[in-house]
């Protein structure tokens, strides 16, 4: 639990202090709504059969809040020292967690065990403002029972809120006795009277509170983005004082980035998307200073804060807001902003509450911003792997590459595309084209791919007359010298324009890698089937062919990877076919529009595998 745990000692002290308590909480063996309500949840959200408020008596521990327990027990509200696991909570003053007190050499004699048939136990302590000790809320399990990690903070949380009840009940306690000793003015006793009316209503909002920690422990433990975060946080406040606007922002460098919900349009997220840190504005100052500001009214809000401020609530037409940090694990990640229109009095039970849940919304954010980083940097890696097809000359060139549908964003998928020396006539220059795939989908594919993207060009331009056979034949030779633990598939080819007339010259060599298609003028499509090994590291290097075709005017050449024919389930000779009739039927289109309509055709909308697709025209 949050706050410090004062243990008890073999003094009176704490004992009579305890005894104190438990008369100014009006606590008895007799039954007591309130604390039945938590026993009550505990069985519900634990699903266990028995669930105890027990509090710690000199001579015995009542059970003002109790469900399940047998006769006679049930009736007397009242178990004696040995047969209450209470005790051990109180003299540790922490937690008790038994999954199988059988099992357990400290326990398996206790009375509590053999007498009550208890097996599994698990209990927190419920303290007072001082931190003592002043009892537990436990769970009771007649066979062994493992208590997860969650159910553990489920009872954690509730019995915070159960502590608060308490708090509150001794503190009303205590204000009605100083009213009864100092015989106050009427006034006074209004005022007072008005406090214990406030604090009834925070102590029956203690479940509301405890209902919030669980939803927001269950609920942002999934997001996988600030935007997923975001949208979830309008309905996980909506339980808790009906706040009119929740936001999120979000430090960047200097500035606070707010983060726009998804799928509703607020003003003040579109009017005001960025605050400088040092802005006079309740989050700004929330950050500055590291702290929880909190704005009762406009009067506050006006004396503390700057017009700019003053007018964007206005606007909104807030009365009271909170802001709470969102602390990372090594930073300060943002600020969350919580604004209710009407005048609204933020106790020390619902304040507490909120702070708990930003708690888990700054984890929630950290876990975001990870993901989200990691995504850009892995987008830059691969995008700075691709080349840019802004090429010159006569031969059109467009393509495509999607990345697989999980978390890295990268992968071994690779195109190319660069022109060769032009001829001394001035003539067109050739070009040289590549489409690779290089086993995996992982940093380490992708800078194997990277390595051999890089050897193939320089293994290209050391040899001419640029024979792709030659080169690949020297790339697979440099990767088992150096070595480099190579596996994967590529077409690599040159495209020549042709020396006694119209049209260009095709030259290839495949590794293994599926057949590239040629779409004719004519709308006939051939497959190149023609092949030799994949490249790998175990196999030895093998003498690589290449293979030479004519080429007509505007004939179109598309190459892709594995990714847009195969995947689970279909089979990947009828994804080729409908490739093809793809290519005969809009062949004819512009190069970004039939690579768009290819790939939105085949293409599965959440890839598991990546997705190049290199589409050629020549003149």
């Amino acid at each position: 639990m949050a706050e410090q745990i004062r243990k008890p000692t073999t003094q009176t002290g704490p004992d009579a202090a305890r005894q104190q308590a438990l008369r100014r909480a009006g606590l008895s063996s007799a039954p007591d709504t309130g604390m039945d309500r938590f026993a009550r949840l505990v069985t519900r959200l634990l699903r266990v059969p028995v669930a105890l408020v027990s509090l710690m008596e000199r001579d015995r521990v009542i059970l003002p809040g109790m469900t399940g327990l047998p006769e006679p027990w049930a009736s007397r509200r009242a178990l004696p020292l040995s047969l209450s696991l209470c005790r051990h909570v109180v003299t540790a003053g922490q937690p008790l967690i038994v999954p199988d007190a059988r099992a357990d050499d400290r326990l398996r004699t206790d009375p509590a065990f053999a007498d009550l048939g208890v097996v599994a136990y698990a209990g927190m302590p419920l303290t007072d403002a001082d931190g003592l000790v002043l009892g537990s809320l436990c769970a009771h399990v007649h066979k062994p029972r493992t208590w997860s990690d969650s159910e553990q903070r489920d009872l954690a949380d509730l019995a915070a809120a159960c502590s608060a009840e308490l708090r509150l009940r001794i503190l009303s306690a205590q204000r009605r006795s100083t009213q009864e000793v100092l015989e106050t003015a009427r006034a006074t006793a209004e005022q007072a009277r008005s406090d214990a009316e406030r604090l009834e209503r925070e102590a029956q909002a203690g479940l509301d509170h405890a209902e919030l920690l669980l939803r927001a422990s269950e609920e942002l433990a999934q997001t996988s983005g600030l935007e997923d975060v975001r949208r979830r946080l309008r309905d996980l406040f909506s339980g808790v004082g009906k706040p009119a606007y929740v936001g999120l922002l979000v430090a960047d460098k200097q500035e606070l980035r707010r983060i726009p919900h998804p799928d509703i349009v607020y003003a003040l997220e579109r009017e005001v998307p960025l605050l400088a840190t040092d802005a006079a504005f309740p989050s700004a100052l929330a950050f500055r200073e590291r702290r929880t500001v909190f704005v009762p009214d406009r009067l506050a809000l006006v004396a503390d804060h700057g017009p700019e401020a003053v007018t964007a609530f206005d606007r909104m037409g807030f009365s009271t807001v909170l802001c709470l940090p969102l602390w990372g694990s090594r930073a300060l990640l943002g600020v969350l902003t919580i604004c209710w229109t009407k005048p609204h009095q933020v106790g020390i039970t619902e304040r507490a509450t909120l702070t708990a849940a930003a708690g888990y919304i700054a984890q929630a954010v950290e876990r975001a911003l990870y993901l989200d980083e990691r995504v850009s940097v892995a987008r830059q890696l691969q995008e700075a792997m691709l080349t840019d097809l802004h090429l010159a000359d006569h031969v059109e060139l467009s393509a495509l590459y999607q990345p697989s549908a999980n978390d890295n964003m990268i992968g071994g998928d690779w195109y190319d595309a660069y022109h060769l020396r032009s001829a001394p006539s001035g003539g067109p220059a050739p070009l040289m084209i590549t489409v690779g795939d290089i086993t995996g989908h992982d940093m380490h594919a992708a800078t194997v791919m990277g390595q051999v993207r890089s050897m193939l060009r320089q293994a290209t331009l050391d040899h001419p007359p640029y024979s792709p056979a030659t080169a690949v034949t020297a790339l697979e030779a440099a990767c088992a010298v150096l070595p480099i633990e190579v596996g994967g598939t590529l077409v690599h080819a040159r495209l020549d324009p042709a020396r006694d007339g119209p049209g260009w010259n095709l030259t290839w060599s495949n590794a293994g890698h599926p057949p590239p298609l040629l779409r004719t003028p004519d709308a006939h499509v051939a497959l190149l089937t023609q092949h030799d090994i994949l490249l790998h590291q175990d196999f030895e290097p093998s003498h690589r062919t290449e293979h030479r075709l004519a080429l007509p005017p505007n004939s179109t050449l598309l190459l892709y990877t594995d990714g847009l024919v195969e995947r689970p389930g279909h089979d990947i000779d009828t994804a080729i076919a409908q490739l093809v009739d793809l290519l005969a039927r809009h062949g004819d289109e512009p190069l970004p529009q039939l690579v768009h309509r290819i790939s939105k055709r085949l293409a599965d909308p959440h890839p598991g595998d990546d997705v190049v697709v290199l589409a050629v025209r020549v003149p």
